[in-house]
């Protein structure tokens, strides 16, 4: 049951490429930029297009980085899980 997907819930792959912070790349002042164009790439603007959807991301740089990217928030994919058996 918990390896299945919780009622009313959908899942939707995005194209997402690469978030841009490898682990502590992003964090690093001299590959700022870069990390941010390269989430900016696919990454970013995939989910600002996701309007009203969670996302799931299991990566904690990966999760700072969409926040700082798109102030969106993104929720390790357990996170998820757990809010589904809390409903």
């Amino acid at each position: 049951w918990l390896l299945s997907l919780p009622q009313r819930y959908e899942v939707q792959i995005i194209p997402s490429g690469c978030c841009g912070m490898a682990g502590s790349f992003g964090y690093e002042k001299e590959h700022y930029d870069i990390s941010m164009k390269i989430g900016e790439d696919v990454l970013f603007p995939a989910v600002r297009a996701a309007n009203g959807a969670t996302i799931a991301a299991p990566g904690t740089s990966c999760r700072h980085q969409i926040m700082d990217g798109t102030s969106k928030t993104a929720k390790h994919p357990v996170e998820i899980l757990w809010e589904a058996l809390a409903s």
